[in-house]
């Protein structure tokens, strides 16, 4: 017992120094900025370019959102939910370990694969299990209400993306767990997914709409910067000249386009698709909800929840009842513990 309430502490102060390095010293992998990074950049997007003409840049809720943005990815996790993490995931391998002998981290044979074919296989897993868990928030009266809170969302935009209650932290992150531990993904092998994911989910949520070639080419983008910082062992596109990782994110960003641009709105969830997720009015066949994918949408079109009727850029979003819901952190914090669990 005293091991792990070694761990639990060790995990606040291991976290909030890595967070104040994260922050003090930028680089390429400094999630902070990168987050700081995605952000501006779907700012100046929906700025530019917007889908909705007649919104507000700075839209209702802006900096609410921009609040839940930062207590989400480093508030929450520095207050709870790294130091709770680090000890789940120690009794959990131990327990694993004890009952079948079986060590998850040495004896995986995913380990010996290439660093690449680990983040792929991470993403596609955790991306599945996480469209089941985000279909279990809309089918569950209880966790509805906490998930409400992110269908508070009245006027859309990129930071709508992370409006969510921290009781969803807790129920993604407990879920998804022991799939990914079971193949032997380790926390800490996640942050190209969790910058890919991050950009993605921004994107879903942000006032604006392009072409297919265009998020292929972003996509190509994404993977030139991974590819250039050798961050796949694909060591023959590392290089440390600062041109040169240009080269090869403009060259990687063409294929990109090229390529993936047909297929883009098949495989990848986009604004026009997410918009009607977030619609107050659903068909009564599908009251639970439509497209509950986050980051792929090809397991919509597998499972038969895709729903895009028409171009939804100006339909009424949030949910039956929403005239109700609170407007504040503080209020919507404490209204999944005191929510009635009446869908709507």
């Amino acid at each position: 017992m005293e091991n792990y309430i070694d761990i639990f502490l060790n995990g606040y102060k291991g976290y909030a120094s890595y967070l104040w390095g994260d922050i003090t010293n930028p680089s390429w992998n400094s999630y902070f900025y990168w987050l700081l990074l995605v952000s501006a950049f779907f700012l100046v997007l929906e700025v530019v370019i917007p889908w909705r003409k007649g919104q507000k840049v700075l839209r209702k809720d802006f900096f609410l959102d921009v609040f839940y943005m930062f207590f989400n990815f480093f508030l929450f996790s520095l207050i709870i939910y790294n130091a709770a993490s680090d000890v789940v995931v120690d009794l959990f391998n131990n327990g694993i370990k004890s009952l079948t002998g079986f060590n998850l981290q040495a004896s995986n044979p995913l380990q010996t694969l290439p660093y690449w074919t680990i983040l792929l296989v991470g993403f596609l897993v955790r991306d599945f299990v996480q469209w089941w868990i985000h279909r279990l928030l809309h089918k569950s009266d209880r966790l509805w209400e906490f998930h409400k809170v992110h269908h508070s969302v009245e006027e859309m935009g990129f930071a709508a993306h992370l409006r969510y209650h921290w009781m969803e932290n807790v129920v993604y992150r407990t879920l998804e767990y022991i799939p990914l531990a079971l193949l032997g993904i380790g926390l800490h092998d996640f942050f190209v997914i969790h910058i890919f994911t991050l950009a993605w989910g921004h994107f879903n949520h942000s006032n604006i709409s392009v072409k297919g070639w265009v998020t292929g080419g972003i996509v190509g983008s994404l993977l030139g910067i991974i590819f250039a910082n050798g961050l796949l062992d694909i060591t023959f596109l590392e290089t440390n000249s600062f041109i040169a990782k240009l080269g090869v994110v403009a060259l990687s960003g063409v294929i990109g386009a090229v390529v993936l641009g047909q297929v883009m709105r098949i495989i990848f969830n986009s604004p026009e698709m997410h918009i009607w997720h977030h619609s107050y009015h659903l068909p009564e066949d599908r009251h639970t909800g439509v497209n509950f994918g986050l980051t792929l949408a090809v397991w919509d079109y597998i499972f038969g929840t895709a729903y895009i009727p028409h171009d939804g850029r100006d339909i009424r979003l949030g949910f039956p009842g929403i005239e109700q819901f609170p407007d504040n952190f503080a209020n919507q914090t404490v209204h999944g513990f005191n929510g009635r669990n009446k869908k709507g």
